[in-house]
């Protein structure tokens, strides 16, 4: 079989003609554009059919298929995102004709079919297994009014729901800015004669994704895994692609798409332990295979990938992100480590603690204090404004601890805190915690809140306000004037977390200025005359609030610090 590359310039008529018949294997990922790409699409089409001559042509990109010459067959190894969009729009365009006319562009729909060709009547384009009885009952059989009182959210797949409201959304602009029949035909003829695609076609699928490679790895709008995956499958016998890809796909839904990118970025973190110098993709390899530079991955490189690496890393991922740890005791305790590691503003920990669960998942108790350890360490640096590439040279002397873990179950010395950062980590936490940047603060203070509460209290709420008891501003004459004459001493304690409450209530300036009594009744209780936070049920004991009560009560709460993160 000869393995010459073609590539050649067609309008939309020869690419939704006979000489094609598009299968979109089910190693690709799912139907993926999104409202905002075929809106983009289609503006893009409108605007030029509305300000260009007639004689310009309008050019949509290429397409790379597995094809043999003089056959129609054709497997789209990159494009099925504008093949299956244009066929939305085309069917689309379709619906709104009637009699010779609808007939007419139904044809670059459904191949009609010759018997005296030997060609059956079928759909031009098959998406993959899962989503194709869908596409082809309300898209290429056009029925959109069922269509359209389908619940998009409510679909088994990614692909329906886009399915839907790119179908939704295309039928609108058709609406809106065509009209009338005669006006849509005009628009579906230029759509089919001065339309042009790129179909690059080899007979080969290791030719084909190197060609979708090359072609996609200069910007072009694709995750890296995109890239990756077309290497790797690349490299693997034809025979085993459904297997391979089946694993790959879903792995790929258990974590989401942009996580699946996050997770491989993770994976290079692990092995490389350091910084990421340039792109994923670029680096990857090097990383991963070091002994080829991505063009020569063996198919044993690529099958010990997928199993070996790929997989308990994107299970490891999947249990970390979304604190899903599972053990037949001890497994809430995990899970609730894991939850207050994912409230702190960077992932650079999840390498750390992707590798930990790869490695002693089986063991809940053994997870549960590294887990403690590692969110202990990962405060301390959040708390003290550790940069990314110092954290980072931490965490990659942490995974190499690991990899080289004394049987007797010591984690090694870099989780741990130096005296020197202990010293350092207290004298942060008796700072003037309220002038840290919220996100900083606001975990500090509602990771206090769990400790005082046991671990019993629960952080749903999606307002969060931080105020102050001692008020930052004293009115002549109050009571906080009477209890707090000195303004070096109200500055001295105001910021500072033992005058600082938690809220799940937005700011209210007015209250912020009662009397102490005025203020817990009025603003420190919830609707339910209770408080949502232990700290703020605690302040509502008291019954007077004087630089005494809150020079014990710091120093109460900095020992609540000390003993649950053993400092």
């Amino acid at each position: 079989m000869s393995t010459k590359i073609k590539g050649a310039e067609y309008p939309l008529a020869k690419i939704f003609s006979s000489d094609f018949d598009y299968e979109i294997p089910s190693f690709q990922r799912p139907y993926a554009w999104t409202e905002e790409e075929a809106g983009d699409l289609f503006d893009d089409l409108y605007d030029f059919y509305v300000n260009e001559a007639q004689d310009e042509q309008y050019f949509l990109g290429s397409i790379v298929l597995v094809k043999e010459d003089d056959k129609p067959h054709a497997e789209v190894i990159d494009g099925q995102q504008r093949l299956t969009t244009l066929t939305i729009l085309l069917s689309a365009i379709t619906s709104r004709l009637s009699g010779e006319d609808r007939n007419d562009f139904k044809t670059y729909i459904i191949e009609p079919g010759r018997a005296s060709q030997g060609l059956a009547s079928k759909p031009r384009v098959h998406i993959r297994k899962r989503d194709n009885d869908f596409f082809k009952k309300y898209i290429q059989g056009m029925d959109f009014e069922s269509l359209f009182t389908l619940n998009a959210e409510a679909q088994d797949t990614e692909a329906k729901t886009n399915i839907i409201k790119n179908a939704k959304l295309l039928m609108g602009r058709i609406e809106e800015k065509l009209g009338t029949e005669e006006e849509i035909i005009r628009f579906g003829a230029y759509l089919v004669q001065r339309c042009f695609l790129v179909a690059v076609s080899t007979p080969t699928r290791q030719a084909a994704f190197r060609i979708f490679s090359v072609m996609n790895s200069r910007g072009m709008s694709l995750l890296a895994t995109d890239i990756i995956k077309a290497d790797i499958i690349g490299a693997i016998r034809e025979s085993w692609h459904e297997e391979y890809n089946g694993k790959w796909e879903e792995m790929e839904v258990e974590v989401g798409r942009n996580g699946f990118n996050d997770l491989f970025g993770h994976i290079r973190m692990i092995i490389a332990k350091v910084k990421a110098k340039k792109a994923l993709q670029d680096e990857f390899y090097s990383v991963v295979f070091p002994d080829t530079d991505g063009k020569d991955i063996t198919e044993r490189d690529a099958t010990d990938f997928i199993d070996n690496i790929l997989s308990p890393f994107s299970e490891a991922y999947r249990v970390v992100k979304n604190s899903e740890y599972v053990s037949t005791s001890g497994a809430d305790l995990v899970n609730d480590i894991l939850r207050w590691l994912n409230r702190i503003d960077n992932s650079d920990w999840v390498p750390v603690a992707m590798l930990f669960y790869a490695k002693h998942k089986d063991d809940a108790a053994l997870m549960n204090k590294f887990l403690r350890r590692l969110e202990r360490l990962a405060a301390f640096m959040r708390a003290t404004s550790w940069d990314v590439t110092h954290r980072i040279e931490r965490y990659a002397k942490v995974l190499s601890d690991l990899e080289n873990m004394a049987d007797d179950g010591s984690f090694g010395n870099s989780i741990e805190l130096t005296q020197e950062e202990i010293k350092e980590f207290l004298d942060r936490l008796n700072s003037d915690m309220y002038k840290m940047v919220s996100n900083k603060r606001n975990y500090l203070i509602l990771r206090l809140d769990s400790f005082v509460s046991d671990g019993s209290a629960t952080y749903d709420s999606k307002i969060l306000t931080i105020e102050h008891v001692l008020p930052q501003t004293v009115s002549a004459g109050s009571q906080w004037e009477e209890w707090w004459p000195d303004p070096d001493k109200r500055a001295e304690w105001v910021h500072k977390i033992g005058n600082l409450l938690p809220l799940a209530k937005r700011t209210n300036s007015q209250a912020q200025n009662y009397d102490f009594n005025l203020k817990k009744e009025k603003y420190f209780r919830g609707k339910a005359g209770v408080a949502a936070f232990a700290l703020t049920t605690q302040v509502l004991l008291y019954t007077e609030w004087k630089p005494e009560i809150v020079k014990a009560r710091q120093e109460e709460l900095i020992g609540v610090y000390k003993k649950n993160w053993d400092l």
